[in-house]
């Protein structure tokens, strides 16, 4: 059986080699350009006038460079502190991913493609999100793939702050934050902060629990995660559920909040998904929904369900075809590649090199 990392703190095997010292020492010397000062950071990073651009949510000092490489499982590389804990920006997208399939899996999504409104056994209440006559027609499908065209206001902060945005390749005139007449649901795709945390939303009042309670007992004490990393909304995300108060949290960093997690915890998520799902002898997630997460969308096809596909090695052209990655903002990175039974966690490296970075490390596979 493979090799299953014990649960913190126990020792995590290593078993490291020269191989790896060259991706290794390339990934801390390429520092991302980012101030440490996130406070200061994050407000000018996105492209955003006043009041657009407003922090709602905890921010702190990221760390610096690090990250580990596992192979079957094992530590065979890693850099700078890796117990550091830092927030993840969009990151954060893939875990929402996972309890979007966790809840998949128990039946709480009954169809992918069903409209978000109609799920049975969620109260709504007052909150009129998918409502009509356009976000009703708004399914949990079109959530994942980004290409809901949800409009409206949460937050604080409409969905016209980042329409026109252009993430992944994308090329376009038009300045973000302006006007785009809306496509029908499902029919163009577009990276769209204001619409995963709406998506978080859904799932909060699916849940009916905070989601940082349902991530930590069905992912991360099974996967033996530490209790260091939480996940966290904005001052003005609490709502009632079920007779509760809970803070519905960001699906990233863009205004503050979002996960803050060390790479180690990070690596052990990625094992998870690059083997399928399972953790030992238990299945946590099904292969199935990971399966669907890792499908193209068909209009923008290095996308998945929250998770970056390398279709055709068209985002990473020194890493394999079936690569898939949790990505965030600064040069936050887990890179899973099934196919070389590797993880890689990548922490505040420059973005611009992370393709050769994979290159290294592919060179040391061989």
């Amino acid at each position: 059986m493979s090799y299953v990392p014990p649960a913190e703190p126990a020792v995590w095997e290593e078993r490291r080699s020269s191989v790896y010292d060259a991706a290794a020492s390339f990934a801390a010397e390429n520092e991302t350009k980012w101030s440490r000062d996130l406070a200061t950071e994050i407000p000018r990073q996105f492209d955003e006038e006043p009041p657009w651009n407003a922090v709602l949510g905890p921010v702190r000092p990221r760390g610096g460079p690090n990250g580990l490489i596992l192979k079957g499982g094992h530590i065979v590389a890693e850099w700078g502190n890796t117990r550091q804990i830092d927030q993840t920006f969009s990151v954060a997208k893939s875990y929402l991913s996972i309890l979007a399939g966790l809840a998949f899996d128990r039946g709480l999504i009954r169809d992918v493609h069903e409209p978000v409104c109609r799920t049975p056994g969620v109260d709504w209440g007052d909150d009129d999100g998918f409502a009509p006559p356009h976000n009703d027609k708004i399914t949990w499908h079109h959530l994942l793939q980004q290409t809901s065209e949800w409009e409206g206001t949460l937050w604080d902060k409409p969905d016209l702050i980042d329409r026109n945005r252009r993430v992944g390749g994308q090329t376009g005139t038009a300045k973000k934050g302006t006007h785009r007449d809306l496509a029908e649901p499902g029919g163009y795709w577009e990276y769209n902060d204001v619409r995963i945390n709406r998506l978080s939303l859904a799932l909060l009042r699916l849940w009916k629990r905070p989601l940082p309670e349902v991530f930590r007992e069905l992912v991360m004490d099974p996967i033996g995660a530490s209790r260091d990393w939480e996940w966290r909304g904005y001052r003005n995300s609490t709502v009632t559920v079920a007779g509760r108060a809970v803070e519905s949290v960001a699906g990233g960093s863009h205004w503050g909040g979002g996960v803050f997690i060390h790479a180690r915890d990070q690596a052990r998520i990625g094992l998870l998904m690059q083997r399928s799902g399972v953790w030992g002898e238990k299945r946590i997630l099904s292969e199935e929904w990971i399966r669907r997460s890792r499908v193209p969308c068909d209009l923008f096809p290095i996308y998945g369900y929250l998770w970056w596909l390398n279709t055709e090695r068209r985002r990473y052209p020194s890493a394999p075809a079936g690569s898939y990655y949790a990505s965030g903002a600064g040069g936050n990175q887990t890179w899973v590649d099934p196919e070389h039974d590797l993880v890689a966690v990548v922490r505040w490296t420059d973005p611009a090199a992370m393709d050769r970075f994979m290159g290294l490390v592919m060179a040391a596979i061989g």
